[in-house]
């Protein structure tokens, strides 16, 4: 019976420390993309799987929010056209209440509060991280809402 419970404790310590160098690794992973998309990089489409999941959640005039989904493709390329315009007004966001939660081995859901610096709002957003095979973490979902009303031709 010793065994066992030691054997148990054993494991559930080994996993906590998994979890926790995993919260850290996708935390990294998050600040270096934040940095990236901050300063304009090219590098920034390169922390999107190709079959990321991505929503953008338009709120309304009337508060009323809705999901609109996209392709990867699609949002690296409409990424890539609004750079240039983002470098111009010297757009940025910036992230507060961060909160890191471990999903499972190796993903790990980073939840914050995004501010862009066009204006005074504070908006929900969301990076689902997952270490990849290569061992390089990456955004397989997102979702950041936004109150521009141009997202909402592309609901379904």
């Amino acid at each position: 019976m010793k065994k066992y419970i030691l054997t148990l404790l054993v494991m559930t310590i080994v996993s906590l420390s998994v979890l926790a160098d995993d919260k850290q690794d996708a935390l990294k992973a998050f600040n270096t993309y934040v940095n990236a998309a901050n300063t304009y990089s090219n590098s920034v489409t390169e922390f999107y799987t190709p079959s990321a999941k991505i929503i953008r959640q338009v709120i309304k005039p009337d508060g009323k929010t809705v999901d609109v989904l996209t392709d990867t493709a699609t949002y690296v390329k409409q990424m890539k056209i609004g750079q240039a315009g983002a470098k111009l007004r010297s757009y940025k966001n910036n992230y507060t209440n961060i909160v890191v939660t471990p999903i499972s081995k190796g993903k790990v859901k980073i939840s914050s509060v995004r501010h862009p610096s066009v204006d005074n709002d504070s908006l929900k957003a969301y990076m689902v991280f997952q270490k990849q095979p290569n061992g390089k973490w990456m955004i397989v979902e997102e979702m950041m809402q936004t109150r521009q009303q141009i997202f909402l031709k592309y609901a379904k």
